[in-house]
């Protein structure tokens, strides 16, 4: 009984670690587009420009806590940032529980949540501002390269294959039909498939696009958006390496096996 009320506590507090980074993650969503300093500088009610306290950023708890609203000039505060938190504390547990717990293997187990990490970023800031900054590329080339040491798995040739086998071709039709792909979209998928390597980033690619593709349609059919109106595309090729990396390599094997 001890034993397991130790793995419970030590759950909770994984989940509330990884709620905690995501919460740090929301400021750089935040700020990064504004030009702001995501490392200096106290957060500020959005509505009232009040300085929040301690108390006013507890992740998920605060929200809970203050029905939703700010405590300065009780306005309401969206639930997008709590959300994000939440998911984070269950990325941060099902890393340390499958790739670590399991798995065993728990730098692995951070480096994946990692790459989540920065995958949220891209998603939420090309929601916002249809961009996504070089930066969050750039990170996922470092993790890339950690990657080719604790994650030996995938050899180098598969991450050069992954860089470029989704990549070029989104270049390519990106001329052929200008507006198709945004440079973001582009070094995005280079960066993920050095760091997915080829099979994953080819079945994520395949993911993202059946994602985004049910989306388009959706948006047309309710006549939301017009045929040349353009959407953010980042948020469902980042679904996209989440489930390429989950379940990638088993959707390949599948498709393998029913063509021999």
């Amino acid at each position: 009984m001890g034993l397991m009320i130790c793995e419970a506590l030590l759950c909770i507090l994984v989940f509330f670690a990884g709620a905690c980074v995501f919460s740090f993650l929301n400021v750089i969503v935040y700020r990064v587009p504004k030009k702001m300093s995501f490392i200096k500088g106290r957060s500020v009610c959005p509505a009232c420009s009040h300085d929040l306290g301690a108390a006013d950023l507890i992740p998920i708890f605060s929200y809970i806590f203050l029905k939703g609203k700010c405590r300065y000039c009780s306005g309401k505060i969206g639930v997008r940032d709590t959300l994000t938190e939440a998911a984070g504390g269950a990325a941060a547990l099902f890393c340390a529980l499958y790739y670590g717990y399991y798995g065993g293997d728990y730098v692995k187990a951070v480096l994946i949540f990692a790459f989540a990490g920065v995958l949220t970023v891209v998603a939420l800031m090309d929601i916002d501002t249809m961009e996504i900054a070089d930066g969050c590329s750039v990170a996922i080339v470092v993790l890339a390269v950690a990657g080719m040491f604790l994650m030996r798995e995938i050899t180098i040739g598969q991450r050069l294959i992954g860089m470029i086998c989704i990549s070029v071709p989104m270049l390519l039709l990106a001329i052929v039909i200008p507006g198709a792909f945004g440079g973001g979209d582009i070094k995005l998928m280079a960066a993920g498939g050095l760091f997915l390597g080829g099979r994953m980033v080819l079945a994520s690619a395949v993911f993202g696009i059946l994602l985004g593709g049910g989306y388009g349609i959706y948006l047309l059919a309710s006549k939301k958006k017009g045929r040349k109106e353009q959407f953010a595309f980042g948020p469902f090729l980042c679904a996209g390496m989440i489930l390429g990396l989950l379940w990638g390599n088993q959707m390949i094997d599948w498709y393998l096996g029913i063509l021999i």
